[in-house]
């Protein structure tokens, strides 16, 4: 809980009630119940210098510099997004993981770490209980710094194709966007090769299984309406679908306007839909049939994303060839894919839809 007091003037005058506190300055206050920001500050520096070892000359500066600024800047998104964390201040826990943090940047001073440490750290901050989403950030926090700016790309990508589903592309113009907004930011130009991904499987972040899923294969399990070929209304004929083309369950098809298409974005919609729409069992059957043989194969998914988003064949080459397609997420794998999405996007759902 905070309070703001605005001055109207610089002539300041004030009444304080009993067990009352006065505030006054020539601009705006923030008043945090419990420890404050230059409190947290104070406690967080001290903890550092008791802690790193002693450099000399102007390493020794260097290293104070960029303690102070990663924690200047944990501390400032701590207050945007969990400002009762400063509560947690001396916890044990707390200083050990924002020490942690502390220490890999003051010896790499790499920017895209220190970013993606802060919102792992501010994250921690929000988890009072040491559970499973505390521990798997704690472990994230050490992990992190042994990353390469191009393997949080690689676990960015993987959590997204592989572990969610954007409820928001419902139409190839929002897939456009979401393709722009959550994916381009993460295609690196050097793909990843066989050593690293061996290097993520060491440290934790995964494993390579034997199960391959392809990048057409993610993109069609999530979004599989949009990757349809389409039908004529003699094709449901032929299929003893008695439905009319003209049924809300049909839709023109996305791909061909002349064709028509089943009105559902993939198999969980499709499901609800014939239910609400009180489609007989044995006709949704049908349709259900329909629906999975009418896709696009691999070839075709590739041929249309690519027509619409060029950057995209870059992304389908280096995933079949750099191990991705077989590469399985740890919990400290997902978070650290996570962090490196807010990073870079900012807003995304919270990690613990994922870890809980």
């Amino acid at each position: 809980m905070c309070e703001k007091v605005t001055p109207v003037s610089h002539k300041q005058s004030q009444s304080v009630a009993e067990a009352g506190t006065a505030l006054q300055a020539g601009g705006d206050i923030t008043v945090y119940s419990g420890v404050s920001y230059g409190e947290v500050k104070e406690i967080a520096l001290d903890v550092f210098k008791a802690n790193f070892y002693q450099l000399a000359g102007p390493a020794r500066e260097e290293a104070g510099r960029r303690a102070t600024e990663i924690t200047e800047g944990f501390l400032d998104k701590l207050r945007a997004e969990n400002p009762a964390g400063f509560g947690g201040a001396d916890d044990p826990g707390f200083q050990y993981a924002l020490y942690s943090v502390q220490r890999e940047y003051a010896r790499s001073g790499d920017k895209d770490l220190g970013d993606l440490l802060v919102d792992l750290l501010v994250d921690r901050s929000k988890q009072e209980q040491r559970d499973i989403l505390q521990l798997v950030l704690d472990e994230s926090l050490v992990t992190a710094p042994k990353l390469t700016r191009g393997q949080f790309d690689v676990l960015a990508l993987i959590f997204v194709f592989k572990n969610t589903r954007n409820a928001g592309v419902l139409s190839l113009d929002t897939l456009d966007t979401y393709l722009d907004k959550y994916i381009q930011s993460f295609i690196s130009e050097k793909p990843a090769t066989d050593a690293s991904m061996q290097h993520l499987q060491f440290t934790g972040c995964g494993a390579s299984s034997l199960s391959v899923y392809s990048l057409e294969h993610c993109l069609m399990r999530s979004y599989k309406g949009l990757f349809m070929k389409g039908f004529t209304a003699q094709d449901l004929v032929n299929r003893g679908i008695e439905l009319p083309v003209t049924h809300p369950i049909f839709v023109k098809c996305f791909n061909d306007s002349s064709l028509g298409q089943i009105n559902a974005i993939d198999d969980d919609h499709l499901a609800r839909t014939l239910g609400e729409l009180s489609v007989s069992n044995d006709q949704g059957e049908l349709i259900k049939k329909l629906y999975g043989e009418n896709v696009m194969d691999e070839a075709g998914i590739r041929s249309m994303v690519v027509g619409r988003r060029s950057y995209m064949d870059d992304l389908f080459t280096h995933w079949s060839s750099s191990g991705m397609s077989r590469f399985t997420l740890t919990s400290v794998g997902m978070a650290i894919g996570h962090a490196n999405m807010k990073r870079l996007i900012g807003d995304f759902s919270d990690l613990s839809i994922w870890i809980n």
